[in-house]
């Protein structure tokens, strides 16, 4: 979101190597994927979701509501605050397969 404009700040607490549960829109990157899923996730900053750029919108969230996904409305760019790569996030490689895919 930043790129785009958006604010990033602090996310409240820092989440090196903690889980989360990841809810999503089914759409694209997350298309087949549970709802939600748990993910690793190693950051201390997230995009502030109500100073969101009108070209993006929100794909993914935690259970208190921090961003964890967004995606272009016009262009096929997507991010993500979590860690797909890592072991611990289960559905990862879906999740990398459906980036081949898209």
């Amino acid at each position: 979101g930043y790129a785009y404009g958006g604010t990033v700040s602090g996310a409240g607490e820092i989440m090196h190597g903690k889980m989360s549960q990841i809810h999503h829109d089914g759409r694209r990157l997350f298309k087949g994927l549970p709802n939600p899923f748990d993910a690793i996730r190693y950051h201390s900053l997230a995009v502030e979701s109500d100073d969101l750029p009108s070209e993006l919108e929100i794909t993914a969230w935690t259970d208190n509501g921090i961003t964890m996904g967004v995606r272009h409305k016009e262009y096929p760019v997507e991010g993500i605050q979590f860690h797909p790569e890592s072991i611990m996030t289960k559905v990862g490689k879906d999740l990398l397969q459906n980036f081949l895919d898209a």
